[in-house]
């Protein structure tokens, strides 16, 4: 198919033809929503916040979001809420840990009512402080006992044998004992400041500092998605697959559109285009059967992608495009002789169009009105008629169904004289009564003894 499928025109075109089953589908989509919901119950989270004092770059940060949901906090979570049947690997998909600003950890817990996410998410974060202060002033490793602590007892066993030195020292009496004891205080000033630095700069005396600022909030809404937004999602999903749906079918469809496909199809020349006024019940197809009331009820029974019809002139107009179809048949035709007018089965506009051409001709050749099945055709066998006139609507074929006509036409002995589409159009009001209609039918110059019908 053109360009056309992928226009605002297009999908404007499937909303207004397709209301009926596009609605449809959004309801089935809203049900399926609805059902889902109930499958999955509704969810609340809650969140609290945990402080962090002192500096932190972004990937301390980052690891001790890591550190709020790791399995020993969860683990350490779920024995202390003691829920029946609650375990660290169920609450792992239930917990969330993110920075926020300002050396704030905020933490998050889902669960089936909004009283256990509170105290899940209060919980979590207390076993998050708890877990980052242990980790903070663990000394149980013996490396580690060997670390600051060790270097603090060293450096108050230094001063104190400082301070004995001091004491022990000539108290003043000579020059060279009251610059030692100056030397000395100045060593022991300048290890208290390097163990206050140390102190300072310690990650456990930071970390011990770790608060929950509050307990968590309530929550008074469910956790996305909730039911609402499930059936609304499941209504537009459903509109949107089916209106892609038929672009997508628009894009692959293989029927031809144009008079002059239609004729290459059936290897003929085209005679003409004539007008049929749209009558919706004649537009439709007659079938009674439940699977036909349920497409007319949906509004599927007839194709979307057909152009509206166009606004045609008054019946003087109409039959002026019939008698010239009349005349350009008369030109094609070396001698007189009977035709078959070919119309696909089940095309009410092509089946309207032959029966009006017949009226035009009834002072031409014979012609005679035949059906032909688009799956299976099969024409009459030469016998009277030795011609075979097509007629059909312009929307709706695709060249292999032409091919199978024309091919039957073929079988028969019938040489394809010629083409008709005919094409839906709206009419206007009738002319006023002081411009009479040219109602004088046309003459052929191929002149027959008997007048067209119709079966």
């Amino acid at each position: 198919m053109s360009d056309e499928t992928i226009r605002l025109a297009t999908i404007g075109r499937i909303l207004r033809r397709r209301r009926r089953f596009l609605a449809v589908l959004a309801v089935v989509g809203a049900l399926a929503g609805f059902g889902i919901s109930v499958l999955f119950p509704p969810r609340y989270t809650a969140s609290a916040s945990v402080l962090l004092p002192g500096q932190w770059d972004d990937r301390g940060l980052l690891t001790q979001a890591e550190i709020a949901t790791s399995s020993v906090v969860v683990d350490r979570t779920a024995a202390a809420l003691g829920g029946k049947g609650v375990g660290g690997g169920e609450l792992r998909d239930r917990v969330s840990a993110k920075v926020a600003d300002g050396n704030i950890i905020k933490v998050s817990g889902t669960a089936d009512t909004p009283e256990r996410a509170q105290r899940l998410s209060d919980q979590l974060a207390r076993q998050f402080v708890s877990f980052a202060a242990r980790i903070a002033g663990d000394t149980s490793d013996p490396d580690a006992a060997t670390g600051p602590e060790a270097l603090r007892k060293k450096v108050e066993q230094t001063t104190r044998r400082i301070a004995d030195l001091a004491n022990a020292a000539d108290p003043g009496r000579t020059v060279e004992s009251v610059q030692a004891r100056t030397e000395l205080e100045k060593l022991r000033t300048a290890l208290l400041e390097a163990m206050k630095k140390l102190d300072q700069a310690d990650p456990a005396a930071r970390k011990a500092g770790m608060v929950v600022m509050g307990p968590a909030a309530r929550p008074t809404g469910e956790a996305p998605p909730t039911r609402m937004q499930l059936i609304v999602g499941g209504a537009l999903l459903s509109f949107l697959l089916a209106v892609i749906g038929h672009l997508a079918a628009a894009r692959g469809d293989r029927r031809l559109c144009t008079e002059a496909e239609i004729a290459t199809a059936l290897g003929s020349a085209l005679l003409g285009t004539v007008d049929v006024p749209g009558e919706r019940p004649a537009d439709r197809p007659k079938g009674h059967g439940p699977r036909d009331r349920i497409r007319r009820l949906l509004g599927v029974d007839t194709p979307w992608d057909i152009p509206a019809p166009r606004t045609s002139g008054d019946e003087a107009g109409r039959r002026m495009r019939y008698r010239r179809v009349c005349d350009r048949l008369r030109d094609r035709l070396p001698a007189p002789r009977r035709l078959l007018v070919v119309v696909p089965d089940g095309d009410e506009i092509a089946h309207r169009a032959a029966e009006q051409l017949v009226a035009e001709a009834e002072s031409g050749p014979l012609l005679r009105v035949v059906g032909v099945s688009v799956d299976q055709p099969m024409v009459p066998d030469r016998d009277t008629e030795s011609g075979a006139l097509v007629v059909l609507s312009a929307v709706g074929w695709t060249a292999e169904e032409l091919a199978g006509i024309a091919g039957a036409c073929a079988d028969a002995g019938h040489e394809v004289v010629g083409i008709v589409v005919a094409r839906t159009v709206r009419a206007r009001p009738a002319r006023s009564a002081d411009r009479p209609a040219d109602d004088a039918p046309s003459e052929l110059a191929v002149r027959g003894h008997a007048r067209g019908g119709s079966v």
